[in-house]
């Protein structure tokens, strides 16, 4: 067991993911590289309060990045990660929610609401980028508090849905 705390963000300087950053699940089996060097130069990602992305989280909030399917590599190391397939969704379409079976780390979630882009769970990396905006904003529970600059959307932060609550 180690003697200091681990997953300090701020002891990895943003400047060290100029590039891109990989992150992983507990167990290392499966590796997340993002190939963008527009990270940290911007806000990026969003959080979602949807029930759904809460139960991923294991939290009140989920921390995710849509981004271009071909800014992204994931290596499979032990072959653990699976896909669960979620129907009950605001869309209609199937989210696909990838985690590694081995030690239960959500990875990412594929939908055909978003071609061509993928939605990474930003918690397996080593920093998450400020950011843009929250989803769901509807469902956020009273005691929680804002994020100053980000835009907090009533339900989808992205799409013809869209309303703005701030």
């Amino acid at each position: 067991m180690p003697n200091d705390p681990t997953g300090d963000p701020n002891a990895h300087d943003v400047s060290k993911f100029a590039d891109g950053m990989t992150g992983s699940c507990l167990c290392g089996s499966i590796t997340v590289t993002i190939k963008d060097n527009e990270l940290f130069s911007k806000r990026r990602g969003h959080l979602c309060h949807c029930a759904n992305c809460r139960k991923v989280a294991g939290s009140y909030v989920a921390s995710n990045l849509l981004i271009e399917q071909e800014k992204v590599e994931i290596e499979d190391r032990d072959g653990t990660k699976k896909t669960y397939e979620d129907r009950a969704t605001l869309s209609g379409n199937s989210v696909f929610r990838s985690f590694c079976s081995k030690d239960g780390n959500p990875i990412s979630s594929e939908t055909d609401s978003y071609p061509g882009k993928i939605i990474l769970k930003m918690g397996i990396f080593p920093r998450i980028p400020q950011p843009e905006a929250e989803g769901f904003g509807l469902h956020k529970h009273e005691w929680q508090g804002g994020h100053e600059g980000v835009e907090t959307y009533e339900i989808k932060w992205a799409g013809p849905e869209k309303k703005r609550m701030n």
